[in-house]
């Protein structure tokens, strides 16, 4: 099987000649250590050495040209933090959400998008935009007043996500119909949990989060797309909400968030989602031994197989990763 062929059959459930691997992607710091541990000179080769089946394409932070060179989402902030107040933290009425200049699908370009899911040969590609409007959401208001509005004003919480969701919608769309065929799944990113449980409650996700997300799983699917899900922290509580939502594969499994064990998932949703992850980078990749490493593999691919890829519990792996222990949870991938 090629790497494409694989990955397709995984995360559609079905059978393939072993468990996938993806490396994730290293924090830009961690790249030099692992030239000199492998005596490579780029990060592709490392990829190969590796025996990396999955390719992430994403430009969606690259490919927004405003003429006057503004972000995609302009948010001058009131301080620093997620708490802090956002350009919608004021905002009591419809009229103010409709007012904040949302971007404008007219200003994206493709072309680095186009021409990096090209150069990616027979490997899975994992695309379409990051979509993050959940965190972004957060960045607007504020995260405790994006929290507290959807209580105490709905419709301006509603408003804002309707605006956000059409722009990746409509951006998903132009992008799809120009690369076509190129993308295996989306992979897009909402972390709704923190590592004891949700951000907010079940009640919220399903009014204020699930019914716009369904429109870009439905989106995806409909132009034959499988659909992977990154969500850190705790979701438990709503993994039968993400599954009947349309998500074919859950990354990254936080290994030691509340119930997002190996032994919890298996138990409870092994042949209803493929999973992506659970190599926990909290303690073991950090701490461990190379063999520590093997084994814990092992365990996950006994527990999660065979519609698993094998990969870190977050794709960022910081550079107090031994690059010994990326090789051995490979190797161990591939067993």
């Amino acid at each position: 099987m090629t790497s494409r062929e694989r990955l397709r059959a995984i995360f559609g459930k079905k059978k393939a000649d072993r468990t996938g691997f993806w490396m994730g992607l290293p924090h830009a710091d961690s790249w030099t250590a692992y030239f000199a541990a492998f005596g490579l000179s780029t990060q592709e080769e490392v990829r190969q050495m590796l025996g990396d089946d999955y390719r992430w394409v994403c430009h969606e932070w690259g490919c927004y040209k405003h003429p006057a060179g503004k972000p995609m989402f302009d948010n001058p902030r009131a301080g620093p933090g997620l708490s802090a107040a956002g350009v919608l933290a004021e905002c009591e009425s419809v009229q103010q959400v409709d007012d904040y200049p949302w971007p404008n699908p007219d200003y994206l370009d493709f072309t680095a998008w186009l021409a990096d899911l090209k150069a990616s040969g027979d490997l899975y590609r994992g695309s379409g935009f990051w979509s993050p409007f959940f965190h972004f959401l957060a960045d607007l208001f504020g995260m405790e007043n994006y929290f507290i509005k959807m209580f105490t004003h709905p419709e301006v919480v509603h408003a804002a996500t309707r605006h956000m969701v059409d722009f990746y919608l409509e951006a998903n769309r132009r992008l799809y119909d120009r690369v076509g065929g190129e993308i295996d799944g989306l992979f897009f990113g909402n972390d709704f949990g923190t590592q004891l449980d949700l951000l907010v409650g079940p009640e919220q996700m399903r009014e204020f989060v699930f019914p716009y997300f369904k429109e870009l799983t439905d989106q995806a699917h409909g132009r034959g797309y499988q659909v992977i899900l990154h969500s850190c922290g705790a979701i438990h509580r709503v993994i039968p909400d993400l599954i009947a939502l349309g998500v074919d594969a859950l990354h990254p499994l936080q290994a030691l968030a509340a119930n997002m064990d190996a032994e919890t998932l298996a138990r409870e949703f092994t042949g209803q989602v493929a999973f992506m992850g659970g190599i926990d980078t909290q303690q073991l990749l950090v701490h461990g031994t190379p063999e520590e490493v093997r084994a814990d593999v092992r365990r996950v691919r006994r527990l999660l197989g065979p519609n698993l890829v094998v990969s870190p519990s977050h794709e960022a792996i910081l550079p107090n990763v031994p690059p010994a222990n990326v090789r051995a949870m490979a190797e161990a991938a591939m067993e």
